[in-house]
């Protein structure tokens, strides 16, 4: 009995005894147990209910490369390098950069769970198993490093077009690689998070892995694990999240033809949109890094997607990703 299967039994969201689990899978009741807690130290809100059992409090789908394809425009589908769903990963922008020149253009790597999940400044991303969405992609490029300026901030207006498409709306974009929630109980709670890695050429060619986590349902206890504000697709919903499987399939699809967008006309192609969803544009903020810690106002990006601060002199500073954290002041 692997922890994945034990899950997949939970998903319907009955009621499960540890003496029916035991007698379906073939192991001891006490096998079951052992698993039933393993999947609880990741983050799985698995319910012990006396005599009937244990149960999850919420169905759940889990991840089905097959379905996530069949969701998908065919043209795009077949243009895809891999669409892959593993249990577990270490993260999936390590697998894919394990598999270097092998791996095909617009390979998509997807897991239910990862050991050591990243994010921005080597910080960890949790990724409880079955709840949310861990993707990587990646896209090779003929151009060099210095064409791909923005691409952070163009993969975010693609997530919250795959937002839209699922009919999710209160998101916006944090400069320079998250997604918050902007209405509702946990306004400013972070949705979601994207981590672009380059390797190649300087001059070209190059490539990019795009790793992305979205948070499709988290529970009080790993909200507190986060360590910072954070909400989830679930709650802009209305309780209900979207079907994994299809948030899976929007996500994909908007990364294919916005990457193919980008790879045309490059971050220009973005501004607009990234301007409407710019939660720091126009905000009191506090920024700190090689320069210090200085405050100023959010007054957008620029056509390369370096953030525009007005200081209190009028003066506009430019500051790059790798160069400073933001807050609002």
């Amino acid at each position: 009995m692997q922890p994945a299967e034990l899950l997949a039994l939970f998903a319907e969201g009955e009621s499960l005894s540890g003496a029916g689990l035991a007698a379906r899978t073939g192991v001891t009741r006490a096998a079951i147990w052992k698993q039933v807690e393993a999947l609880r130290a990741r983050g799985v809100p698995i319910e012990a209910r006396g005599t009937m059992g244990y149960r999850l409090p919420w169905p759940l789908q889990m991840l089905d490369a097959k379905r996530i394809r069949a969701a998908l425009p065919t043209p795009l589908a077949r243009s895809l390098g891999a669409l892959e769903v593993h249990w577990e990963l270490d993260s999936t922008s390590s697998e894919l950069q394990r598999r270097g020149n092998a791996a095909k253009d617009f390979s998509m790597v997807l897991a239910e769970t990862q050991q050591a999940g990243r994010g921005r400044r080597g910080r960890t991303w949790l990724s409880p198993p079955g709840l949310n969405l861990y993707l990587s992609c990646l896209k090779r490029f003929e151009s060099g490093f210095a064409a791909l300026s923005g691409l952070s901030l163009a993969v975010g207006v693609m997530v919250l077009r795959a937002l839209e498409q699922l009919g999710i709306a209160g998101a916006g974009l944090k400069w320079p690689n998250d997604v918050l929630a902007v209405g509702g109980d946990r306004a400013g709670g972070k949705l979601g998070g994207i981590l672009v890695e380059l390797s190649g050429e300087y001059q070209g060619p190059c490539a990019a892995i795009i790793g992305i986590g979205l948070n499709l349902r988290l529970t009080p206890a790993l909200c507190e694990q986060a360590g910072q504000p954070a909400c989830d697709l679930a709650t802009l919903a209305g309780g209900t999240p979207p079907d994994r499987n299809r948030a899976a399939a929007a996500l994909v699809q908007a990364l294919v033809e916005g990457l193919r967008q980008f790879e045309r006309d490059g971050f220009a192609a973005f501004v607009d949109d990234y301007a409407r969803h710019d939660l720091l544009r126009d905000q009191p903020l506090q920024l700190s890094g090689a320069l210090g810690v200085f405050d100023g106002v959010g007054a957008g990006v620029d056509g390369r997607g370096a953030l525009q601060v007005r200081m209190a002199d009028g003066d506009v500073r430019r500051l790059d990703s790798a160069d400073v954290t933001v807050r609002r002041a």
